[in-house]
């Protein structure tokens, strides 16, 4: 339905125009009819019955459907700027990116339903996107809007990566230590974690605009009252008060993860520790923080993510990165500028995501390991 009720792509005079719709029947032709194949396999993979055969050939043909999506939008680029003006430009149009949403969902789905171990999802994952990447770094797709956004501004996309990676790991550093110290802190002291939650919950639910707001002024006069700040790049706008707000707005997941992962550690394992003759810090370090570890990194994992979105917004003060191309086509009323910042910044949300999960796997596997290396030496002790 939102291949033939949707624009497949848009073709515009320029990049300022709308364009006008093409619809999928129009590009469909000659080899391009060659796609009904794997439609129709998924069409008939889709009613039969359930099994791992089945979520194999749905992944392998979600994938498949979408490379060839996309080598059909990059041919008919191609045939437009044969005959068309430098200025023209063919966009990807809605039919193409539900078409892509729901595909990528049903692979990723059938991926999960197969329950690989992590290297097995890791090389499905990177086999299914071989084809997409040789596409695009084949030069398939150079017609289209959107690369020939990213070869205009090649060098300075790149550099934006870079910022935002720099705003993200900067801000979940000092949130990630603050985090763990505040969660410890809140199981220690139960009435300051009731007076600390609330407080958290409010910066939550501030607006990053308005955050950034009320960090400038204070910043600004600092900068102005210790020069020592200001010329290692502490000012009013730029960098520091971007990445002040995204340290904010991360505390309140690291810490009630962090609260909820020292919470479920057995009191067993704690009194085998004991047991053992291991001081507090010992016992917090050896065997708290292991224990722990995959909750708060669940609660990092989420303020993670949420950074590599909200860091966009830290372009508006001068803090750069992804949101700075992401606005420059805001403003210019230029929508594949807006997607050459918007979908970076998808993939490194995704990314991420992934990254962290596996860490967390890892993570659990070492722990549970340790806890029942410890109550087995509690309980030999014991015996």
């Amino acid at each position: 339905m939102a291949l033939f009720s949707l624009p497949f792509l848009m073709v515009a005079p320029n990049r300022l125009v709308s364009g006008e719709p093409v619809s999928v029947l129009a590009v469909l032709h000659g080899t391009g009819w060659l796609l009904a194949v794997p439609a129709a396999l998924l069409a008939w993979t889709a009613a039969c019955r359930p099994g791992r055969g089945k979520l194999w050939a749905m992944a392998g043909l979600s994938m498949a459907l979408l490379t060839g999506l996309l080598w059909l939008a990059g041919g008919h680029a191609a045939r437009v700027a044969l005959t068309a003006s430098p200025l023209a430009r063919t966009t990807l149009g809605a039919g193409f990116w539900v078409a892509a949403m729901l595909l990528g969902l049903m692979a990723a789905e059938a991926l999960k339903g197969l329950r690989l171990t992590r290297r097995s999802t890791a090389t499905g994952l990177v086999a299914a996107l071989l084809p997409l990447a040789g596409l695009l770094m084949g030069g398939w797709c150079d017609d289209l809007s959107v690369m020939k956004e990213y070869a205009n501004r090649t060098e300075a996309f790149w550099q934006a990566i870079a910022r935002h990676l720099q705003i993200v790991v900067l801000a979940l550093v000092p949130a990630f230590g603050l985090g763990m110290s505040l969660g410890w802190l809140a199981l220690r002291r139960r009435r300051m974690g009731a007076l600390m939650f609330p407080l958290l919950n409010v910066l939550q639910t501030i607006p990053s605009i308005a955050l950034f707001g009320l960090l400038m002024a204070p910043l600004a006069w600092l900068a102005t009252a210790l020069p020592s700040l200001a010329s290692a790049g502490i000012s009013g706008v730029g960098l520091a008060p971007g990445v002040m707000a995204l340290t904010l707005y991360s505390l309140l997941p690291v810490v009630r993860a962090t609260l909820a992962g020292l919470e479920q550690v057995p009191a067993s394992v704690r009194d085998a520790a004991l047991g053992l003759g291991m001081l507090p810090g010992q016992l917090f370090w050896q065997v708290d923080v292991p224990l722990a570890a995959p909750v708060v990194l669940a609660g990092l994992r989420t303020a993670a993510v949420q950074a590599v979105g909200l860091a966009a917004v830290t372009a508006l003060i001068g803090a750069g990165g992804l949101g700075g191309i992401m606005f420059e086509g805001l403003f210019a009323s230029a929508q594949d500028l807006v997607l050459l910042g918007v979908v970076p910044m998808v993939v490194l949300g995704v990314l991420t995501d992934a990254v962290f999960g596996v860490l967390i796997g890892l993570v659990s596997l070492n722990g549970v390991d340790r806890g029942n290396s410890t109550l087995a030496t509690g309980h030999a002790i014991t015996t």
